[in-house]
């Protein structure tokens, strides 16, 4: 009984060498194949957004590959890479959750799965890796502690009820980050992506103690103090704080009760010039240097509880204890529709209720 234990455990390490053998000259073929083709071209995601500048002097310095980027937004990636087929003059992308099952659907991309991929979660990622999530962004609550008018800093969707202070959630009709936000405390409230009702209730009722603010959540209405509590992705929080005068005024939170988590997804183009480069490109994203990369941009990485982070990068993002009670989207296609009808909704159920 021992021998054949031996011998299957012997099998069985001789297999999964054999594999880590395969997958290694697979990575070196692939870094060959890039470093011919030279050049991997990118759309949205230019220098500044979540550090992607220090990723592309990565694979520049290690692989020599030229990078340009022209930046845009998910919808109009997809369109380019629809319209320009085999003219194609972008590889890679980088889109909101919402928009990598829309570019499936459209055939315009092609699959490549990461040598780290077993550490992205299901919820994530397509599972024939046509896209996942490198980074996440989760609605946070970013309060100045200077302007609460007594209250104490909420830390819950139930806290924002009564507090004296007021609410900032942005544009509901224009901006994704405000119409997340308005999901996330419907989720903390018993309701879901088909139904936002919770969340109508809760805003309609502090529109009506004149506590609902028109001012969208940025740098700009911060420093001019028009922001008391905002909503916002928790990327740009932890940025927006970074960048203020006096960033200890301000806390930056996920709200205990409940709150939605999602992110963006690199899209590999189908017609991509540089296919090889683009999967590189991929595969560095997915890497620990190239999460740490992320990191360092504020961008909470979709690896991050498999990641050493170093102090100074760590101290850029919050705990993951504060991400316990987050939820992805389950129902996309419901969100989908419940999210086009939500403009008129909060129009005529919210705002006409400010004084």
């Amino acid at each position: 009984m021992k021998q054949f234990f031996l011998a299957s455990l012997l099998g069985s390490t001789i297999a999964m060498c054999t594999a880590a053998m395969a997958a290694d000259t697979d990575l070196k073929t692939l870094e060959a194949a890039a470093k011919a083709e030279g050049t991997v071209n990118s759309v949205g995601m230019p220098d500044d957004w979540a550090n992607w500048k220090a990723t592309w002097d990565d694979l520049a310095r290690i692989h020599g590959l030229k990078h340009i980027d022209t930046d845009m937004s998910s919808a109009q990636e997809i369109a380019k890479f629809a319209a320009e087929k085999d003219n194609a003059s972008a590889d890679i992308g980088d889109v909101g959750a919402a928009f990598g099952p829309i570019a499936v659907k459209q055939g315009v991309v092609q699959p490549y799965k990461p040598s780290t991929w077993e550490q992205v979660p299901d919820w994530a990622k397509d599972k024939d890796g046509n896209w996942a999530l490198a980074y996440t962004g989760t609605i946070a609550f970013i309060v100045n502690k200077k302007l609460l008018h007594g209250s104490e800093v909420p830390t819950k969707w139930a806290d924002l009820k009564t507090g004296k202070y007021k609410v900032s959630i942005g544009d509901v009709s224009t901006a994704a980050q405000a119409a997340n936000g308005v999901l996330a405390a419907a989720l903390a409230n018993g309701g879901n992506e088909k139904n936002v009702q919770p969340a109508l209730l809760m805003f309609a009722e502090i529109a009506k103690q004149g506590r609902l603010s028109m001012a969208n959540p940025t740098i700009a209405t911060m420093e001019k103090g028009e922001v008391e509590v905002g909503v916002v992705w928790d990327f740009n929080g932890l940025s927006y704080k970074a960048k203020m005068a006096n960033p200890d005024d301000y806390v930056v939170l996920i709200p205990s009760d409940g709150s939605v988590i999602s992110g963006y997804t690199t899209i590999i183009n189908k017609y991509a010039k540089h296919p090889n480069a683009a999967k590189l490109a991929r595969e560095y994203i997915f890497s620990d240097a190239g999460q740490i990369n992320l990191a360092k941009g504020n961008a909470r990485p979709i690896r991050a509880e498999h990641l050493t982070l170093p102090e100074e990068v760590k101290a850029k993002l919050l705990p993951n204890e504060q991400y316990k009670g987050v939820t992805p989207i389950k129902d996309a296609d419901a969100w989908e529709k419940t999210s086009k009808t939500l403009p008129q909704k909060w129009q005529e159920e919210v705002i006409i209720n400010m004084e």
